[in-house]
Protein backbone atom coordinates (compact mmCIF):
# COMPACT_ATOMS: atom_id res chain seq x y z
CA UNK A 1 0.00 0.00 0.00
CA UNK A 2 2.91 2.41 0.69
CA UNK A 3 4.06 1.95 -2.89
CA UNK A 4 0.58 2.66 -4.19
CA UNK A 5 0.34 5.85 -2.12
CA UNK A 6 3.70 7.08 -3.39
CA UNK A 7 2.67 6.35 -6.98
CA UNK A 8 -0.68 8.02 -6.44
CA UNK A 9 0.88 11.18 -4.98
CA UNK A 10 3.50 11.34 -7.73
CA UNK A 11 0.94 10.99 -10.49
CA UNK A 12 -1.37 13.45 -8.77
CA UNK A 13 1.38 16.02 -8.48
CA UNK A 14 2.23 15.70 -12.15
CA UNK A 15 -1.40 16.23 -13.12
CA UNK A 16 -1.73 19.29 -10.87
CA UNK A 17 1.45 20.81 -12.19
CA UNK A 18 0.15 20.23 -15.69
CA UNK A 19 -3.10 21.98 -14.86
CA UNK A 20 -1.37 25.02 -13.32
CA UNK A 21 1.50 25.13 -15.85
CA UNK A 22 3.91 25.46 -12.93
CA UNK A 23 7.45 24.71 -14.06
CA UNK A 24 9.91 24.98 -11.18
CA UNK A 25 8.48 24.31 -7.70
CA UNK A 26 9.36 20.59 -7.43
CA UNK A 27 10.03 20.94 -3.73
CA UNK A 28 6.48 22.01 -2.90
CA UNK A 29 4.62 19.13 -1.21
CA UNK A 30 1.49 17.86 -2.96
CA UNK A 31 -0.54 18.44 0.18
CA UNK A 32 0.48 22.11 0.58
CA UNK A 33 -2.50 24.05 2.04
CA UNK A 34 -4.34 26.43 -0.25
CA UNK A 35 -3.39 29.42 1.88
CA UNK A 36 0.27 28.98 0.90
CA UNK A 37 -0.59 29.58 -2.75
CA UNK A 38 0.04 33.37 -2.74
CA UNK A 39 3.80 32.83 -2.50
CA UNK A 40 3.61 30.80 -5.67
CA UNK A 41 1.35 33.41 -7.29
CA UNK A 42 3.92 36.10 -6.59
CA UNK A 43 6.52 34.09 -8.44
CA UNK A 44 4.17 33.57 -11.39
CA UNK A 45 1.48 36.29 -11.57
CA UNK A 46 0.25 35.10 -14.96
CA UNK A 47 -1.14 31.97 -13.28
CA UNK A 48 -3.75 33.83 -11.22
CA UNK A 49 -6.51 32.48 -13.46
CA UNK A 50 -5.87 29.01 -11.93
CA UNK A 51 -7.00 29.58 -8.31
CA UNK A 52 -5.01 27.62 -5.73
CA UNK A 53 -8.15 26.24 -4.15
CA UNK A 54 -8.94 24.37 -7.38
CA UNK A 55 -5.66 22.47 -7.19
CA UNK A 56 -6.73 20.37 -4.24
CA UNK A 57 -9.81 18.83 -5.94
CA UNK A 58 -7.79 18.26 -9.10
CA UNK A 59 -5.00 16.69 -7.12
CA UNK A 60 -7.46 14.52 -5.22
CA UNK A 61 -9.01 13.28 -8.45
CA UNK A 62 -5.57 12.61 -9.88
CA UNK A 63 -4.63 10.69 -6.76
CA UNK A 64 -7.73 8.54 -7.13
CA UNK A 65 -6.89 7.89 -10.76
CA UNK A 66 -3.32 6.98 -9.86
CA UNK A 67 -4.47 4.70 -7.06
CA UNK A 68 -6.84 2.97 -9.47
CA UNK A 69 -3.96 2.55 -11.91
CA UNK A 70 -1.86 1.07 -9.13
CA UNK A 71 -4.69 -1.33 -8.30
CA UNK A 72 -4.89 -2.37 -11.93
CA UNK A 73 -1.14 -2.93 -12.04
CA UNK A 74 -1.34 -4.99 -8.86
CA UNK A 75 1.49 -5.33 -6.42
CA UNK A 76 3.96 -4.86 -9.24
CA UNK A 77 5.57 -8.23 -8.61
CA UNK A 78 6.15 -11.09 -11.02
CA UNK A 79 6.17 -14.44 -9.27
CA UNK A 80 7.30 -17.76 -10.73
CA UNK A 81 5.86 -20.95 -9.25
CA UNK A 82 7.30 -24.39 -9.99
CA UNK A 83 5.12 -27.41 -9.13
CA UNK A 84 6.63 -30.89 -9.28
CA UNK A 85 3.71 -32.14 -11.38
CA UNK A 86 0.28 -30.71 -12.09
CA UNK A 87 -1.65 -33.98 -11.99
CA UNK A 88 -0.92 -34.64 -8.31
CA UNK A 89 -4.29 -34.29 -6.56
CA UNK A 90 -2.99 -32.53 -3.45
CA UNK A 91 -0.69 -30.18 -5.34
CA UNK A 92 -3.60 -29.24 -7.59
CA UNK A 93 -5.50 -28.07 -4.51
CA UNK A 94 -2.39 -26.27 -3.27
CA UNK A 95 -1.72 -24.68 -6.66
CA UNK A 96 -5.28 -23.37 -6.93
CA UNK A 97 -5.02 -21.86 -3.44
CA UNK A 98 -1.71 -20.17 -4.32
CA UNK A 99 -3.13 -18.76 -7.53
CA UNK A 100 -6.20 -17.34 -5.80
CA UNK A 101 -4.14 -15.70 -3.04
CA UNK A 102 -1.39 -14.31 -5.28
CA UNK A 103 -3.72 -12.95 -7.95
CA UNK A 104 -6.01 -11.60 -5.24
CA UNK A 105 -3.06 -9.58 -3.96
CA UNK A 106 -2.35 -8.25 -7.43
CA UNK A 107 0.74 -10.28 -8.32
CA UNK A 108 1.41 -11.51 -11.82
CA UNK A 109 2.00 -15.23 -11.38
CA UNK A 110 3.15 -17.94 -13.77
CA UNK A 111 2.89 -21.64 -12.88
CA UNK A 112 5.08 -24.31 -14.46
CA UNK A 113 4.51 -28.07 -14.50
CA UNK A 114 7.72 -29.94 -13.69
CA UNK A 115 6.15 -33.15 -15.02
CA UNK A 116 7.97 -35.05 -12.27
CA UNK A 117 11.24 -34.39 -14.12
CA UNK A 118 13.96 -32.59 -12.17
CA UNK A 119 15.88 -31.58 -15.30
CA UNK A 120 12.70 -30.03 -16.68
CA UNK A 121 12.15 -28.12 -13.45
CA UNK A 122 15.76 -26.90 -13.40
CA UNK A 123 15.23 -25.39 -16.85
CA UNK A 124 12.03 -23.73 -15.66
CA UNK A 125 13.83 -22.18 -12.69
CA UNK A 126 16.58 -20.88 -14.98
CA UNK A 127 14.00 -19.43 -17.35
CA UNK A 128 12.21 -17.65 -14.51
CA UNK A 129 15.53 -16.16 -13.39
CA UNK A 130 16.28 -15.01 -16.94
CA UNK A 131 12.87 -13.33 -16.97
CA UNK A 132 13.88 -11.50 -13.77
CA UNK A 133 10.97 -12.63 -11.62
CA UNK A 134 10.80 -10.92 -8.24
CA UNK A 135 10.43 -14.15 -6.27
CA UNK A 136 10.14 -17.91 -6.73
CA UNK A 137 7.94 -20.49 -5.03
CA UNK A 138 9.29 -23.98 -5.70
CA UNK A 139 7.86 -27.42 -5.00
CA UNK A 140 10.96 -29.51 -5.81
CA UNK A 141 10.63 -32.62 -7.93
CA UNK A 142 13.39 -34.24 -5.87
CA UNK A 143 14.65 -33.13 -2.49
CA UNK A 144 18.01 -34.61 -3.47
CA UNK A 145 18.25 -31.76 -5.99
CA UNK A 146 17.89 -29.13 -3.29
CA UNK A 147 21.58 -28.20 -3.28
CA UNK A 148 21.49 -27.36 -6.98
CA UNK A 149 18.21 -25.45 -6.70
CA UNK A 150 19.46 -23.44 -3.73
CA UNK A 151 22.79 -22.63 -5.42
CA UNK A 152 20.95 -21.44 -8.52
CA UNK A 153 18.55 -19.08 -6.75
CA UNK A 154 21.31 -17.83 -4.44
CA UNK A 155 23.59 -16.95 -7.37
CA UNK A 156 20.70 -15.04 -8.92
CA UNK A 157 19.76 -13.38 -5.62
CA UNK A 158 16.08 -14.32 -6.02
CA UNK A 159 14.04 -14.60 -2.80
CA UNK A 160 12.70 -18.16 -2.75
CA UNK A 161 10.08 -20.13 -0.83
CA UNK A 162 10.28 -23.91 -0.96
CA UNK A 163 7.01 -25.78 -0.39
CA UNK A 164 5.75 -29.30 0.27
CA UNK A 165 9.15 -31.03 0.07
CA UNK A 166 11.62 -29.98 2.71
CA UNK A 167 15.40 -29.98 2.28
CA UNK A 168 17.66 -30.41 5.29
CA UNK A 169 18.45 -27.47 7.54
CA UNK A 170 22.09 -27.67 6.42
CA UNK A 171 21.08 -27.35 2.78
CA UNK A 172 18.85 -24.35 3.40
CA UNK A 173 21.46 -22.58 5.53
CA UNK A 174 23.42 -21.81 2.36
CA UNK A 175 21.07 -18.93 1.49
CA UNK A 176 19.44 -16.48 3.89
CA UNK A 177 16.73 -15.40 1.43
CA UNK A 178 15.32 -18.92 1.43
CA UNK A 179 12.55 -20.38 3.59
CA UNK A 180 10.54 -23.60 3.65
CA UNK A 181 6.81 -23.52 4.37
CA UNK A 182 4.99 -26.80 4.89
CA UNK A 183 3.99 -29.41 7.39
CA UNK A 184 6.15 -31.68 9.52
CA UNK A 185 5.58 -35.09 7.94
CA UNK A 186 6.53 -36.80 11.19
CA UNK A 187 3.37 -35.35 12.70
CA UNK A 188 1.21 -36.76 9.91
CA UNK A 189 2.70 -40.22 10.30
CA UNK A 190 2.17 -40.12 14.06
CA UNK A 191 -1.45 -39.12 13.55
CA UNK A 192 -2.02 -42.04 11.17
CA UNK A 193 -0.78 -44.40 13.87
CA UNK A 194 -3.03 -42.68 16.40
CA UNK A 195 -6.04 -43.23 14.13
CA UNK A 196 -5.34 -46.97 14.39
CA UNK A 197 -4.76 -46.79 18.15
CA UNK A 198 -8.14 -45.08 18.50
CA UNK A 199 -9.98 -48.11 17.06
CA UNK A 200 -11.65 -50.48 19.56
CA UNK A 201 -9.01 -53.20 19.12
CA UNK A 202 -6.06 -50.84 18.40
CA UNK A 203 -5.68 -52.40 14.97
CA UNK A 204 -5.47 -56.00 16.15
CA UNK A 205 -8.60 -57.20 14.42
CA UNK A 206 -7.87 -60.95 14.63
CA UNK A 207 -6.74 -60.76 18.26
CA UNK A 208 -3.38 -62.48 17.74
CA UNK A 209 -1.53 -59.85 19.77
CA UNK A 210 0.02 -57.96 16.88
CA UNK A 211 -0.98 -55.58 14.11
CA UNK A 212 -0.17 -56.93 10.66
CA UNK A 213 -0.02 -54.22 8.02
CA UNK A 214 1.02 -53.29 4.53
CA UNK A 215 2.54 -49.90 3.75
CA UNK A 216 1.88 -48.18 0.44
CA UNK A 217 4.58 -45.54 0.25
CA UNK A 218 4.86 -42.45 -1.91
CA UNK A 219 8.21 -41.69 -3.47
CA UNK A 220 10.77 -43.14 -1.02
CA UNK A 221 13.22 -40.37 -2.00
CA UNK A 222 10.73 -37.84 -0.64
CA UNK A 223 11.24 -37.00 3.04
CA UNK A 224 7.46 -36.83 3.57
CA UNK A 225 7.13 -40.43 2.42
CA UNK A 226 10.02 -41.47 4.63
CA UNK A 227 8.61 -39.82 7.75
CA UNK A 228 5.01 -40.92 7.21
CA UNK A 229 6.21 -44.48 6.73
CA UNK A 230 8.38 -44.44 9.82
CA UNK A 231 6.24 -42.50 12.26
CA UNK A 232 2.90 -44.16 11.53
CA UNK A 233 4.36 -47.46 12.71
CA UNK A 234 6.38 -45.81 15.47
CA UNK A 235 3.16 -44.48 17.02
CA UNK A 236 2.02 -48.09 17.44
CA UNK A 237 5.28 -49.42 18.82
CA UNK A 238 5.64 -46.45 21.17
CA UNK A 239 2.22 -47.42 22.55
CA UNK A 240 3.50 -50.94 23.22
CA UNK A 241 1.81 -52.57 20.22
CA UNK A 242 3.62 -55.38 18.44
CA UNK A 243 3.62 -54.93 14.67
CA UNK A 244 4.27 -57.11 11.64
CA UNK A 245 5.10 -55.58 8.27
CA UNK A 246 3.71 -57.85 5.56
CA UNK A 247 4.74 -55.63 2.68
CA UNK A 248 6.09 -52.16 1.85
CA UNK A 249 5.94 -50.92 -1.73
CA UNK A 250 6.24 -47.57 -3.43
CA UNK A 251 3.06 -46.27 -5.00
CA UNK A 252 4.47 -42.89 -6.11
CA UNK A 253 1.41 -41.04 -4.73
CA UNK A 254 -0.66 -42.57 -7.55
CA UNK A 255 -4.20 -43.95 -7.16
CA UNK A 256 -3.80 -46.67 -9.78
CA UNK A 257 -0.58 -47.89 -8.21
CA UNK A 258 -2.23 -47.89 -4.80
CA UNK A 259 -5.03 -50.04 -6.18
CA UNK A 260 -2.61 -52.45 -7.83
CA UNK A 261 -0.40 -52.89 -4.75
CA UNK A 262 -3.38 -53.44 -2.46
CA UNK A 263 -4.96 -55.87 -4.89
CA UNK A 264 -1.82 -57.99 -5.14
CA UNK A 265 -1.23 -57.95 -1.37
CA UNK A 266 -4.83 -58.84 -0.56
CA UNK A 267 -4.54 -61.80 -2.89
CA UNK A 268 -1.23 -62.83 -1.33
CA UNK A 269 -1.84 -62.21 2.36
CA UNK A 270 -5.63 -62.35 2.54
CA UNK A 271 -7.15 -61.89 5.99
CA UNK A 272 -3.72 -61.56 7.59
CA UNK A 273 -3.80 -57.90 6.54
CA UNK A 274 -5.37 -55.88 9.34
CA UNK A 275 -4.20 -52.37 8.41
CA UNK A 276 -3.30 -50.61 5.18
CA UNK A 277 -1.23 -47.48 5.68
CA UNK A 278 -1.06 -45.15 2.68
CA UNK A 279 1.23 -42.13 2.52
CA UNK A 280 -1.51 -40.13 0.81
CA UNK A 281 -5.23 -40.20 0.09
CA UNK A 282 -4.97 -40.86 -3.63
CA UNK A 283 -3.23 -44.18 -2.98
CA UNK A 284 -5.70 -44.90 -0.16
CA UNK A 285 -8.64 -44.47 -2.51
CA UNK A 286 -6.98 -46.87 -4.92
CA UNK A 287 -6.47 -49.31 -2.03
CA UNK A 288 -10.15 -48.93 -1.11
CA UNK A 289 -11.14 -50.04 -4.60
CA UNK A 290 -9.06 -53.18 -4.13
CA UNK A 291 -10.48 -53.80 -0.65
CA UNK A 292 -14.05 -53.57 -1.92
CA UNK A 293 -13.28 -55.79 -4.91
CA UNK A 294 -11.87 -58.39 -2.52
CA UNK A 295 -15.09 -58.40 -0.49
CA UNK A 296 -13.48 -56.83 2.58
CA UNK A 297 -15.15 -54.18 4.72
CA UNK A 298 -13.23 -51.22 6.13
CA UNK A 299 -13.62 -50.74 9.88
CA UNK A 300 -14.96 -54.29 10.23
CA UNK A 301 -12.23 -56.63 9.00
CA UNK A 302 -9.56 -54.15 7.84
CA UNK A 303 -8.47 -50.58 8.57
CA UNK A 304 -7.40 -47.99 6.00
CA UNK A 305 -5.79 -44.59 6.58
CA UNK A 306 -4.39 -41.89 4.30
CA UNK A 307 -3.08 -38.32 4.38
CA UNK A 308 -4.25 -35.07 2.75
CA UNK A 309 -8.02 -34.94 3.44
CA UNK A 310 -8.87 -34.67 -0.24
CA UNK A 311 -12.58 -34.18 -0.90
CA UNK A 312 -12.89 -37.74 -2.22
CA UNK A 313 -11.25 -39.12 0.93
CA UNK A 314 -13.45 -37.02 3.20
CA UNK A 315 -16.49 -38.51 1.48
CA UNK A 316 -15.16 -42.03 2.07
CA UNK A 317 -14.44 -41.31 5.74
CA UNK A 318 -17.98 -39.97 6.15
CA UNK A 319 -19.37 -43.09 4.45
CA UNK A 320 -17.36 -45.40 6.71
CA UNK A 321 -15.12 -46.59 3.88
CA UNK A 322 -11.93 -45.16 5.37
CA UNK A 323 -10.87 -45.33 8.99
CA UNK A 324 -9.55 -41.80 8.76
CA UNK A 325 -7.19 -39.39 7.09
CA UNK A 326 -4.95 -36.52 8.12
CA UNK A 327 -5.61 -33.00 6.90
CA UNK A 328 -2.66 -31.62 4.97
CA UNK A 329 -3.76 -27.99 5.07
CA UNK A 330 -3.18 -26.75 1.51
CA UNK A 331 -4.93 -23.44 2.17
CA UNK A 332 -2.97 -22.76 5.33
CA UNK A 333 0.31 -23.67 3.66
CA UNK A 334 -0.46 -21.50 0.63
CA UNK A 335 -1.23 -18.54 2.89
CA UNK A 336 1.98 -19.16 4.82
CA UNK A 337 4.02 -19.44 1.62
CA UNK A 338 2.72 -16.13 0.29
CA UNK A 339 3.31 -14.40 3.62
CA UNK A 340 6.88 -15.72 3.75
CA UNK A 341 7.42 -14.58 0.15
CA UNK A 342 6.20 -11.09 0.98
CA UNK A 343 8.46 -10.99 4.04
CA UNK A 344 11.42 -11.88 1.82
CA UNK A 345 10.42 -9.23 -0.72
CA UNK A 346 10.29 -6.77 2.16
CA UNK A 347 13.92 -7.50 2.97
CA UNK A 348 13.60 -10.15 5.65
CA UNK A 349 16.32 -12.79 5.86
CA UNK A 350 16.34 -16.10 7.74
CA UNK A 351 19.10 -17.33 10.00
CA UNK A 352 20.40 -20.88 9.69
CA UNK A 353 18.23 -23.28 11.67
CA UNK A 354 15.24 -20.91 11.52
CA UNK A 355 14.23 -21.44 7.90
CA UNK A 356 11.30 -23.83 8.31
CA UNK A 357 7.75 -22.65 8.98
CA UNK A 358 5.29 -25.42 9.82
CA UNK A 359 1.52 -25.65 9.53
CA UNK A 360 -0.09 -28.29 11.75
CA UNK A 361 -1.81 -31.40 10.44
CA UNK A 362 -5.23 -32.39 11.81
CA UNK A 363 -6.67 -35.88 12.34
CA UNK A 364 -9.92 -36.46 10.46
CA UNK A 365 -12.30 -39.17 11.71
CA UNK A 366 -15.96 -40.02 11.17
CA UNK A 367 -16.67 -37.93 14.28
CA UNK A 368 -15.29 -34.66 12.90
CA UNK A 369 -15.23 -35.17 9.13
CA UNK A 370 -18.25 -32.91 8.65
CA UNK A 371 -16.13 -30.00 9.87
CA UNK A 372 -13.91 -30.37 6.81
CA UNK A 373 -16.49 -31.01 4.09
Amino acid sequence: MKLRKVLAIAMASMMVFGLTACGGNDAAPAEAPAEEAPAEEEAAPAEEEAPAEEAAPAEEAAAEDADAAADAAGAGGNIGVCIYKFDDAFMTTYRNALQEILEGKGYTVTFMDGKNDQAEQNNQINNFIAQKVDALIINPVMTSAADQIIATVKDAGVPTVLINREPTADQMSAYDKLVYVGCDARQSGTMQGELILDTPNKGDINGDGKVSYIMIQGDPENVDAQYRTEFSVKALTDAGIEVEELDLQRGDWDRNKGQEIAQNDLAKFGEDIEVIFCNNDDMAIGALQAIQAAGRKVNEDIYLVGVDALDAALNEVAAGNMTGTVLNDAQGQAEGAVQAMEDLLGGKTYAAGEQSIYVDYVKVTPDNVADFQ
